[in-house]
């Protein structure tokens, strides 16, 4: 499932990468597999931005702004108990402003 092309914050760096495997067992969308020992991304554009990878790696080798884009949109929905999820990633203005400041 991919949420938007190239706007996730998802950053990797694998020099830093332990190979424990933890991103892989976490990510509810298989963003990351494992290659020789380390954690590879597979399909960035399919990360939600949830912050399970990061809060997980013992290293510090993922960062990802957790709470923004369309992860923020689905969480405070359901938060809510509301029946629509939208943050209208289409375009459009979005009735609430993120704690980032910006459009969900």
């Amino acid at each position: 499932m991919t949420y938007m092309k190239n706007v996730t914050t998802l950053e990797y760096n694998r020099d830093l990468c332990s190979g424990c495997g933890f991103c892989t067992t976490v990510c509810p969308h298989e963003v990351f597999k494992m290659d020789n020992r380390k954690a590879a991304i597979v399909d960035k554009d399919n990360c939600m931005e949830c912050g399970a990878c990061m809060m997980n790696c013992p290293t510090g080798a993922i960062a990802v702004d957790k709470g923004v884009g369309c992860a923020y949109a689905v969480i405070v929905s359901k938060l809510r108990g509301s029946e629509e999820i939208s943050c209208d990633c289409g375009g459009g203005e979005c009735e609430e402003e993120s704690s980032s400041g910006g459009c969900c």
